[in-house]
C-alpha cells in the first residue's frame, strides 16, 4: 500500500480507502462484511469511511462496523483511521439533517454510540447547508475536535467558494480543515472543472474522492448490457437510463486502453483518479473481498504517459 500525506497535515492516508456506503446495511450478511473489512486491512487499507445515514437502513453501517471492530479489531484501533459524517437526512423533525450545531453534535454522539468508540479520527460536514451560517457548521466541527470526539475536521460535497470560506473559518478557530471529499471520476469531473480541487489545495487540505468507479459504470460490468441484480437494476443510486449507448461506447474504448496497460478497467479508473496531484486517496466500495484485491492492484500500474492521458481525454470528450 502507498500512503500519502493529507494536505499540510502530519496524517498519512492509504492511496485506496474503503467506504461503507452501500454494502454494510442489514440487507447484507454480517460474515460478508467482516470478510471485506478483514481483507482490506490485510492489504494495507487503514482508512474506513462511514456516515450517519449509511446502510440501509440509516445507521446500520455504523452498527455493523462497530460490531466488527469489537469482534476483530479491538487491538488495532490505533492502526486505523475511522471517519464519519453528518449532513443528510437521518431522523425526523427539524433537527435531523443539514448543518446546524444541534444536528452536527447530536449526530456525532449517536455515531460514536453505534460505533462503540470514544472518538472518530475524521468528522465531516457531509454537505454544504445554504441556510445555516457556515460559521455555525464549522464551529460545530471545531467543538467536536476540541471535545476529543474527533481528531480532525473535514468537509464533503462543498462547492469551491464554500470550501475556501470553510477552510478560513476553521483556520481562524485553530482547527484546520484536514480534507475535502467530493465525487470524482472519469465521467464526473466537476470538482476539477469547477475549482474545488484548486480551492482545497490552496487551503492546505487533502482530497479524497468517492465514487471513482462511477457506481460501477467504469468497470466491465455494463459492457454487454445490464446484468440482472446489478446496481442499475436496483435503481437507487444508478438508473438504467444512465447506461446509454454513447456511454457504453466510451467505456468500451476505455476498457481497450486498460487491457493495453495490462489492467482491468476498474484499476485504470482508480489509477486515473490518483494521478491528479491534489488527490490523497480514492475511496472505493466493495461487496466482495475480490473487488478490494482488484482495486489495490491499480497501484501496480499507476502512472500514465502524456499520450495515454490525451487518449483518455479524447475518449471522454468525444
Amino acid at each position: 500500500m502507498l500512503y500519502n500525506r493529507t494536505g499540510n497535515s502530519g496524517l498519512l492516508l492509504p492511496a485506496i480507502s474503503l467506504g461503507l456506503w452501500h454494502n454494510f446495511g442489514t440487507t447484507h450478511v454480517h460474515e460478508g462484511k467482516r470478510a471485506i473489512v478483514r481483507r482490506a486491512f490485510e492489504l494495507g487499507i487503514t482508512h474506513f469511511d462511514l456516515a450517519n445515514n449509511y446502510g440501509p437502513p440509516p445507521g446500520s453501517a455504523e452498527d455493523a462496523f462497530g460490531q466488527i471492530l469489537r469482534e476483530e479489531f479491538a487491538a488495532h484501533r490505533d492502526e486505523m483511521i475511522i471517519s464519519t459524517k453528518a449532513g443528510y437526512h437521518m431522523w425526523d423533525g427539524p433537527y435531523g439533517e443539514w448543518g446546524s450545531r444541534k444536528y452536527m453534535i447530536a449526530s456525532l454522539n449517536q455515531s460514536l454510540k453505534r460505533l462503540g468508540l470514544d472518538y472518530v479520527d475524521v468528522y465531516y460536514s457531509h454537505r454544504f447547508d445554504p441556510s445555516t451560517p457556515l460559521e455555525e457548521t464549522m464551529g460545530a466541527l471545531d467543538f467536536a475536535v476540541r471535545s476529543g470526539k474527533a481528531l480532525y475536521a473535514g468537509i464533503s460535497n462543498y462547492p469551491a467558494a464554500a470550501t475556501r470560506k470553510a477552510a478560513a473559518i476553521l483556520k481562524k478557530l485553530g482547527t484546520p480543515c484536514l480534507i475535502h471529499q467530493p465525487r470524482f471520476n472519469m465521467l464526473q469531473q466537476e470538482p476539477l472543472k469547477e475549482g474545488v480541487f484548486k480551492a482545497a489545495h490552496e487551503s492546505a487540505m487533502g482530497v479524497i474522492c468517492f465514487s471513482p468507479l462511477a457506481q460501477g459504470m467504469l468497470t466491465s460490468k455494463y459492457l454487454n448490457g445490464i446484468p440482472e441484480g446489478s446496481r442499475a437494476t436496483v435503481g437507487q443510486f444508478l438508473k438504467k437510463d444512465q447506461i446509454t449507448a454513447p456511454l457504453v461506447k466510451k467505456v468500451k474504448a476505455l476498457n481497450a486502453m486498460a487491457e493495453a496497460r495490462a489492467q482491468t478497467l476498474a484499476q485504470m479508473a482508480i489509477a486515473w483518479v490518483l494521478s491528479h496531484k491534489e488527490v490523497t486517496s480514492a475511496l472505493i466500495g466493495a461487496s466482495r473481498p475480490e473487488q478490494i484485491e482488484d482495486a489495490v492492484g491499480a497501484l501496480k500500474t499507476s502512472k500514465f504517459s502524456k499520450v495515454e492521458l490525451a487518449q483518455i481525454n479524447r475518449v471522454l470528450t468525444q
